[in-house]
């Protein structure tokens, strides 16, 4: 019988996490539906909800919003919107470090997240999987000896919390692993190990 129910959740399990996760990502879409006129939501067409409508037209608003504004007239719109904003008081500093940060995920060109790497946490005789998130900046590193880069360490099993640290350059090895894969690995706490790879280059490989 243990046997029976062990082999039971390893299959029900990532399941029932799975829809979990798509019934919140589309239910928290799905609050869209609330700016469209009450007289057009399904509920008063049909007479029920319709599960997923919302996420549709979410996804045809950032569409449209990228398109829109990939031309001249949407660039200055833009431009004049964020003015606007930065001209309110506690919205400006908010506003502002949303959009750096969403800037330097999403960018193309951004090197966030775009590497895995090892460092020696929570002290020298214990590692972990973090990631590069570029190097230190503004009076920071004025006070910083050397050559610094800075990482997110995030946690087991949950890792949109974490921690952000600054470490020596020298200290910090680039993993031969996908970002997908170090992801993986950490959120299985240690069970989805990522294939094997040469050892030369774990322990060569630094930073560039």
């Amino acid at each position: 019988m243990r046997k029976y129910f062990i082999t039971g959740l390893l299959i029900l399990v990532p399941l029932a996490i799975t829809a979990w996760v798509l019934n919140l990502v589309i239910s928290t879409m799905d609050q869209s539906l609330l700016f469209v006129p009450e007289r057009w939501q399904p509920r008063t067409l049909v007479g029920f909800d319709i599960p997923g409508l919302g996420t549709l037209l979410t996804i045809l608003i950032v569409f449209l919003t990228g398109l829109l504004t990939n031309n001249l007239v949407g660039n200055y719109v833009v431009k004049l919107w964020e003015k606007l904003l930065t001209r309110i008081p506690v919205v400006s500093s908010l506003y502002s470090s949303v959009k750096q940060v969403s800037d330097t995920l999403f960018s193309s060109s951004g090197n966030a997240f775009r590497k895995a790497v090892l460092i020696p946490y929570p002290h020298q005789n214990s590692w972990t999987i973090a990631f590069l998130t570029g190097a230190p900046g503004g009076d920071v590193k004025n006070h910083l000896v050397g050559e610094f880069v800075s990482v997110y360490v995030p946690t087991t099993p949950n890792p949109t919390s974490g921690f952000f640290l600054m470490l020596a350059k020298k200290d910090v090895v680039e993993l031969d692993m996908s970002v997908d894969a170090a992801l993986k690995y950490i959120v299985s706490m240690g069970v989805v190990a990522p294939e094997d790879a040469p050892k030369v280059i774990l322990q060569e490989t630094k930073i560039n």
